[in-house]
Order: C-alpha cells, then structure tokens, then sequence
C-alpha cells in the first residue's frame, strides 16, 4: 500500500472513537483475544512465538497500545498497521493438525481482526448501552475502514453485516476449537506473573486468583454464546444474573468519571487534541 492509495485515520465523530478508548475495553479484550486464539491457526502463532505466558503484562501493555494507534494515532495509525505486518512476517509453523500456518494469510489476518464485531457488540449490551441497529452498522463499516489502516484487504472481510454473521456462524461451526492458548486463557487457575513494582509482587499471592477468576468470569460471559457451546465453556443462569449485576454497576459508575480515569491515555491525548483543533478552527 503506497501513501497515495493509504486510507485516511479515524476522527473524532466515529463510533470507535467513542468506544475504542473508554476504560471498559480492558474488561472485554480477553473476550476478543480467546475468539481469535480459538481459531488453530492463530492459536499455533501464538502458543509458538508470543511471549504471553513470560511477560503477559508487557504483552498486554504492548497490545493495547497498538490498538489505540490504530483508532486514534492519526497517520501514525498507518504506519502502525505497517509495523504489525512487518511483525507478522515470519510468524509461521504448523498447527497441532499437521497443517502449516502464516501469520499473513488472508484469512488468518482478517479472521483476527474480525473478533472485535461481536465482542463491541456484547461488551454494550452488557456495559455500556446498546447498540442501535443504525450505530451497529456504523460500527461495522468502521471496523472494515480500520482493517484497510491495517492493511487488510476489502475481499477478505464479508462486505455488510449480515454477510458477516454468516461468515462468523460458518467459522465457529467448522474452524473455531480449545486450542492449547485458549485454554490456557479460560483456565482460573492458571499460573500467572506478577505485574511491574514491588506493592503488586508483595499481593500478588492473594491478589492472583481473585483477577484470574474475575477475567475468566468476563470472558465467558461476553464470548458469543456460540463460541462457547463451540469451546466447551459452561454458563449457568446464576452466572449470567451475576454478569448483569456487575455491569449494572459498571454502567453507573464509569460515564460519570473524569475523562482522565474513564479514558486511556492514548485515546484521553488524541481527544484533548481534538478539542484543542476544534476550538481553534471555531475562533
């Protein structure tokens, strides 16, 4: 992709641009990340070259910077989109079928940017508001623009919405299974390191099994219902009562924050910059 053919970044007025930074989305990320690894192919990428069981909290912090560029980096977005494929390379290996896998195919890469559609949409249902039909296919439309940012090619993304249920029914019913990442990720009891600085090691041992339980507690409830009939994953009635609970509680307490604590700082720079621009173009 040259300069003269790039996309244009994502601007104040999208509906990721609302979303994409709120602090909510660190709730709902372990969601997306378990649909993507379940898929065999990304799953092996992941088992054979991250380092997310040495340093899952670099990782993480790694990660979600990356994706904050991508909504609202500006033109650092594209150049962000071209660092990942450079990254991705030579991600390549064999799956636990015997079947090679690359990091670029098409589908691989699509797939793993595709997981964001449905985790949006049930992270409002749940945390936020919901979507109106009108805003979900805003959401969508957005999402295929931030693929091109990524470098993902238009005719490996279903079109519309609809074509993309199909396309996202089809994947889970012949594609998506526990892969060895998967499961590591929707296990409570998982060894997990402790994050930076000393506080954090000391509580560490009581603190540990209270996130891991709460994460994988998260994540199930907002995986598509689908997904985890598909992964094995059990959710009772009692389990969702008490999801609703919660996010009734996170929805009264995170929009009435300071954009300083309700934003991460990525997002809370580009929406300060914005506003800055806006009022000096109003003057």
């Amino acid at each position: 992709m040259t300069p003269r053919t790039a996309p244009e970044p994502l601007a104040p007025g999208t509906v990721l641009w609302d979303v994409a930074g709120d602090v909510r989305l660190l709730l709902s990320l372990p969601a997306a990340t378990v649909l993507q690894v379940a898929h065999p192919a990304v799953g092996a990428g992941v088992d054979d070259h991250s380092v997310f069981r040495t340093d899952p909290w670099g990782r993480a912090a790694r990660s979600l910077e990356s994706l904050q560029l991508w909504v609202y980096g500006g033109d650092r977005a594209i150049e962000e989109g071209r660092r990942l494929r450079t990254l991705h390379r030579h991600i390549s290996g064999t799956d636990r079928h015997g079947r090679p896998y690359s990091a670029l195919t098409p589908a691989h890469y699509a797939w793993v940017h595709a997981t964001a559609y449905p985790v949006f949409l049930r992270a409002a249902r749940y945390l936020d508001r919901p979507f109106t039909p009108e805003d979900e296919r805003r959401l969508y439309g957005e999402l295929l623009h931030l693929g091109r940012v990524l470098g993902i090619e238009d005719r490996d993304m279903p079109p519309t919405p609809e074509a993309y249920w199909r396309y996202f029914d089809t994947t889970v019913a012949q594609e998506l299974e526990r892969t060895v990442v998967a499961g590591e990720l929707l296990d409570p009891h998982r060894p997990l390191p402790p994050p930076p600085g000393p506080l954090p090691r000391r509580l560490w041992p009581l603190l540990c099994p209270l996130f891991t339980r709460l994460q994988v507690f998260l994540t199930a409830g907002l995986l598509p219902p689908a997904v985890r009939d598909r992964l094995g994953v059990t959710w009772t009635p009692r389990q969702e009562r008490r999801l609703r609970r919660l996010g009734a509680v996170v929805r009264t307490v995170v929009p009435p924050l300071p954009e300083r604590l309700r934003y991460l700082p990525v997002a809370r720079a580009a929406r300060a910059a914005a506003r800055r621009a806006d009022s000096g173009t109003r003057r």
